[in-house]
């Protein structure tokens, strides 16, 4: 029996050893809320008027210029960033969350957007990196301009609501705006890509080349294809850039023009799900 309770002992001592350690973790934790839970309450009392003369800044606030909400919007942030922490300080106070949030999303979108518009517009094809890396960068860029072009056409007439509601402008989200700059450098985009194409085609002679020609002629088609649904340009720009690609054709045989022009023509019809508008497809034949 003795032998039993020595077997035991140390089971014990690492139970009570487990114990220790999870209440004194738990006494941790308790300290630590506990000085948070306190620096909220100075705040509280402390910065009461600051935060109401904030929330009346907040209530009184309108733009007509997107450029001077950003700026609101950035040194209203860095007030609030004296706060311990602005939630907790917040929800003790009239704050007028609805407006503030608002405010912020409008200032993160545009300025993503002007982000994305500006990495567009100034998107230089470097000579230097092979055809296919290229053009897998191009498309990289095309893929971001769809996603962010897309997200905000499922919301925008649902945003555009809410911001006039709390005086804020929405101009920055009509084509006319931000928007528009993003699909016309979108379509500068695409003439690049063409171009690239066009040079690479130049490159590519004989027989032999045929299969290459041809798959870089549809890679550009459908390039210029996908620009034109997010940008939803003209039927008659975007027929042009289709046939960006095939005017290398012309120092070719007639017949090996018209080859590549049919098989534009063929290929286009067949493997884009939505096919074209009655318009492009007119423009197209023509």
């Amino acid at each position: 029996m003795k032998r039993e309770a020595k077997k035991d002992t140390p089971s014990l001592v690492s139970s009570t050893s487990n114990a220790a350690d999870a209440r004194s973790n738990m006494i941790g934790e308790i300290a630590n809320k506990s000085s948070f839970l306190l620096a909220v309450k100075a705040d509280v009392e402390t910065q009461g008027d600051f935060v109401q003369s904030l929330a009346t800044e907040v209530r009184a606030a309108s733009f007509t210029k997107i450029e001077d909400l950003v700026a609101f919007v950035n040194w209203l942030d860095e007030e609030l960033s004296f706060l311990v922490d602005e939630r907790a300080v917040l929800k003790h106070f009239d704050w007028p969350e609805g407006k503030a949030d608002a405010l912020r999303e409008a200032a993160f979108e545009y300025q993503d957007l002007m982000k994305l518009e500006k990495r567009v517009s100034t998107f230089e094809d470097d000579p230097k990196l092979s055809c296919e890396a290229a053009l897998k960068k191009m498309y990289s860029l095309l893929e971001k301009v769809e996603q962010s072009v897309y997200a905000l056409l499922r919301t925008r007439d649902m945003a555009i609501s809410r911001y006039r509601e709390f005086g804020i402008p929405v101009d920055w989200l009509l084509d006319s705006g931000v928007v528009g700059k993003i699909k016309l450098s979108s379509v500068q985009l695409a003439r690049k890509y063409m171009k690239r194409v066009s040079s690479e085609l130049d490159a590519l002679s004989g027989p032999e080349k045929e299969p290459n020609r041809e798959f870089l002629i549809l890679q550009g088609v459908r390039f210029a294809f996908r620009v034109h649904q997010v940008c939803f340009v003209s039927a008659s720009v975007s027929v042009n850039l289709y046939f960006t690609c095939s005017t290398q054709c012309e120092s070719q045989e007639v017949e090996n023009c018209d080859k590549y022009g049919n098989n534009i023509l063929n290929w286009t019809c067949s493997q884009f799900a939505g096919g074209f508008d009655a318009e492009s497809m007119k423009v197209l034949k023509n």
